[in-house]
């Protein structure tokens, strides 16, 4: 899986209407005549933003945690890494979306696809966490 990132310009608001009424997936609510104020996006994704861009993902070796190829994610670089976080990685002058498992003093980098074979980072790998993501943005049609 390779990422393509993207800087985030989030100096401008970036508004949108919106409705205050959270938008039911059961059974139907009734409907709103109005809208609540505008919904500005840059501050719902990006809380820190000189450490966020946004990454293009190529491949499928993470769909079985939700990100599908042509994924837009949104990716914080001050995050520290938690467990099951999706982190993109730097790995050999490339990037990668990955699950990081520490096993037995060794790093490896887990697919979320059965096709695809784990990354056990070297010791002489030129390696880091490059950041954390934070959002998955999808299309829906």
């Amino acid at each position: 899986m390779k990422l393509t990132m993207h800087a985030i310009t989030a100096h401008s608001p970036l508004e949108l209407p919106y409705t205050g009424q959270q938008i039911s997936a059961g059974f139907p609510s009734p409907a709103e005549d109005y809208l609540e104020p505008a919904l500005d996006l840059n501050q719902e994704l990006i809380k820190n933003p000189s450490s966020t861009f946004y990454g293009r993902v190529k491949g499928f070796s993470m769909k079985d945690a939700g990100v599908d190829n042509e994924d837009l994610l949104v990716i914080d670089k001050s995050l520290p890494y938690r467990n099951d976080a999706l982190a993109v990685c730097f790995i050999d002058g490339e990037f990668t979306l990955k699950k990081i498992i520490r096993e037995h003093n060794r790093l490896i980098l887990m697919p979320a696809n059965p096709d695809y074979q784990p990354i056990i980072v070297k010791e002489d790998a030129e390696f880091m966490i490059w950041g954390i993501v934070t959002y998955i943005i999808k299309k829906a049609y």
